[in-house]
């Protein structure tokens, strides 16, 4: 897929949730498609039969809808089991103000982070090298007011995992495909500690695969 293209298929996509790119934040997401599909040839990134607009359509453009949910000045995000750094970098390319953390606890992805961050010149984003357990300690934990996540299989544990970020004004968001109301009906923070907060459901733009954000705060 060649620059042209990229840019009518993400410009097309992100702007349908009322997304718009500069030049530049386009250019550099191209940089990053074309990275992920060479190294995808000796790393497990994504499937390696994946086409391009599919690419394009699952990774990038559905990260971008989590801008929806996200102030690029107010917001700070950490972006839990981030993989190939979907959807935190394909974020803080998009809105370069924001200060990002990944949490990818697979070196040769952190390693694939790593390089994309440089290639792409940017600074306030970071990679910690583990998992979100209780006994591991993140750099500037307290710094974040956002947390996401598009790897969590089950709701009601990853918002277990995330009781540790009690302060009630942080958001923790799930990425889910369309069964997510049978998780939700499982009554997410049963025990009364988190309350979802906000429902952003949506299609992608060429697929019309069903999506949808989840917004969950703390009760007071």
């Amino acid at each position: 897929m060649n620059y042209s293209e990229f840019e009518n298929l993400v410009c097309q996509g992100s702007t349908g949730y009322g997304v718009e790119l500069d030049r530049t934040a386009v250019e550099k997401l191209y940089l990053y498609f074309q990275e992920l599909k060479r190294w995808s040839q000796k790393v497990n990134l994504i499937a390696r039969e994946t086409a391009d607009q599919a690419i394009v359509e699952n990774h990038f453009i559905d990260s971008l809808a989590l801008l929806m949910l996200l102030d690029e000045e107010q917001d700070s995000l950490l972006d839990i089991g981030s993989g190939a750094g979907f959807p935190g970098l394909v974020c803080k390319i998009a809105r370069p103000l924001m200060v990002v953390s990944l949490i990818e606890p697979r070196l040769k992805r952190v390693s694939f982070l790593r390089h994309v961050i440089r290639r792409c010149d940017l600074t306030d984003v970071n990679v910690q090298p583990c998992r979100l357990e209780k006994h591991v300690v993140l750099e500037e934990e307290s710094r974040f007011n956002c947390i996401v996540s598009r790897a969590v299989s089950d709701i009601s544990s990853f918002l277990a995992l995330c009781d540790r970020f009690c302060v009630t004004e942080r958001q923790v968001i799930c990425m889910k495909g369309p069964r997510f109301r049978e998780e939700v009906g499982e009554s997410p923070g049963e025990d009364g500690r988190w309350k979802l907060s906000e429902l952003r459901e949506y299609n992608l733009p060429f697929s019309k695969a069903s999506r949808a954000l989840l917004s969950f705060t703390r009760n007071n």
